[in-house]
């Protein structure tokens, strides 16, 4: 984290604008890492990433596609290809 001690406004955006950190506290040290919703820590090199709040959660944890069809695939039974007794079915019914 990047700790900024400034009263001027100008100099704080400067800082925002201009560098490169995991968090930045302007005016103070300590709260940043008191609020859980903020990520916190370094990048690069100096940290580990940011391990507080949602951010956490995405750094500790890798997203898992998972697709289960059922054994069953009712689904065959309205798309294409028709077996021989649907095609005789539609047959029947469109084509009278």
């Amino acid at each position: 984290a990047l700790n900024y001690f400034d009263d001027d406004a100008a100099g704080r955006r400067r800082v925002i604008a201009e560098t490169h950190s995991g968090g930045l506290c302007l005016n103070d040290a300590v709260m940043h890492v008191a609020c859980d919703d903020l990520p916190f820590g370094g990048v690069g090199p100096s940290g580990m990433g940011a391990y507080h709040g949602h951010e956490g959660f995405l750094t500790f944890s890798h997203a898992k596609a998972v697709l289960s069809r059922p054994a069953f695939n009712s689904a065959r039974a309205i798309y294409p290809p028709y077996g021989n007794f649907v095609q005789r079915l539609m047959m029947k019914f469109f084509l009278r």
